[in-house]
């Protein structure tokens, strides 16, 4: 589906932030109809160079993250690049920046000052940490989340190293609850009328997740028993190798259980040496190990389609991007399109509008609100705008 249509049709959105956290929250927004307004400084944001990519300002993240969007580069650091976004933000349903408080009141965007202009706004900013607690205004990045929230240290436990999970996991789990939050903003306003201050501090967002299993028995209190879900803490999670590649099985229920022992034992392996499930979690992963190679992957998922048993072969990082639709953009020619994450029953998905590039929708943005060609020039001159080729 192009930007327009959607459930969040008629709903435009002000959008300040930066990398990747701020941006997937309203690509999904944009993807399912908003009218997503993005304002860059003159450089560009970052993840125009994340990665490598067919043009300057697009990368491969760039392509989707900023897809069905439209682009403003805009001097907000200068007064009359602050008037632009209060002006845009009139004409806003939902303001997002992951702009840090300190920095948000030294430019004069508080949420006192947007809402000065559209009392009904809901206005969204998401950074590492409280806005309430001393470190509100410390940088914060995805390894720094995943070090404070636990990510870490479970990896510790399964691996003995305290290693990062080689995905951008609390950025994005802080992009999803912040649209989720907006999204329950803006149901409240169809039915009250009144805007809301939202904040998403990563911190929260990725404990909150984290904790959902591994909180564990330590849950209760006085605790029952020891932090973190045991079934999965163990090293002998993992994908197993088969005759002819790599694969997981998961048999979850007990007749799961009793079907791969009868398996494994007409295959010639000794069950008698693992042990069992509700005495050492680990003995189901092991089990699986040690039969899985006896038969090829297909042959494997066919086993357990015909039991009802949960399998996959492991999906490269390849194998996964071939499977993407191609689609051309105008100016960095073919690329590849990002699922998006839910349908919606009735809505065609239909080819995205291309990622703009720095500047690309400054004039006919700021035309629709009602700047003259006269003070765009003078803007243009006094370096508050650029657009491509300037």
């Amino acid at each position: 589906m192009t930007s327009g249509a959607g459930p969040f049709q008629g709903i435009r959105v002000l959008d300040l932030s930066s990398v990747v956290m701020g941006p997937y929250a309203t690509q999904l927004m944009a993807d399912y109809g908003a009218d997503v307004i993005t304002i860059e400084a003159a450089g560009g944001d970052t993840n125009r160079r994340m990665g490598g990519g067919p043009h300057p300002e697009l990368t491969g993240v760039a392509l989707n993250l900023l897809r069905n969007k439209r682009n403003l580069a805009v001097d907000i650091k200068a007064p009359a690049g602050r008037q632009i976004v209060l002006d845009l933000a009139r004409t806003s349903d939902v303001f997002v920046s992951n702009l840090r408080p300190g920095p948000l009141e030294r430019l004069g965007l508080t949420y006192e000052d947007i809402a000065a202009v559209r009392p009904d706004i809901v206005y969204a900013t998401a950074a590492g940490f409280a806005s309430d607690s001393e470190r509100r205004d410390d940088p914060a990045y995805d390894d720094v989340i995943q070090a404070e929230t636990g990510l870490v240290d479970v990896l510790h436990r399964v691996t003995g190293v305290p290693q990062l999970i080689p995905s951008l996991v609390a950025d994005k789990v802080s992009g999803l609850t912040l649209a989720f939050a907006i999204s329950a903003a803006l149901l409240e306003r169809a039915r009250t009328g009144r805007g809301r201050r939202i904040e998403v501090a990563m911190t929260e967002a990725v404990r909150s997740f984290v904790l959902v299993e591994h909180g564990g028995a330590a849950m209760s209190e006085p605790a029952s028993g020891p932090v973190g879900y045991q079934r999965i803490l163990t090293s002998a999670r993992q994908a197993q190798r088969s005759a002819d590649g790599w694969i997981c099985i998961f048999p979850y229920h007990r007749r799961h259980h009793d079907a791969l022992v009868a398996e494994a034992a007409a295959l010639g392996v000794d069950v008698s040496t693992f042990p069992r499930p509700r005495d050492d979690p680990s003995g189901l992963y092991q089990l699986v190990g040690a039969v899985a190679p006896r038969r090829t992957n297909a042959e494997w998922l066919a086993w357990c389609r015909e039991r009802g048993i949960p399998a996959a072969a492991v999906a490269t990082l390849e194998d996964l991007v071939e499977e993407l639709e191609v689609v051309e953009h105008p100016v960095a020619g073919p690329y590849r399109v990002a699922p998006r994450p839910a349908r919606f029953q009735g809505l065609e998905e239909e080819t995205p509008r291309p990622a703009p590039l720095i500047g690309q929708d400054t004039l006919g943005v700021l035309a629709e609100i009602g700047y003259d060609p006269l003070q765009i020039a003078r803007l243009q001159a006094a370096g508050v705008l650029e657009t491509p080729g300037t």
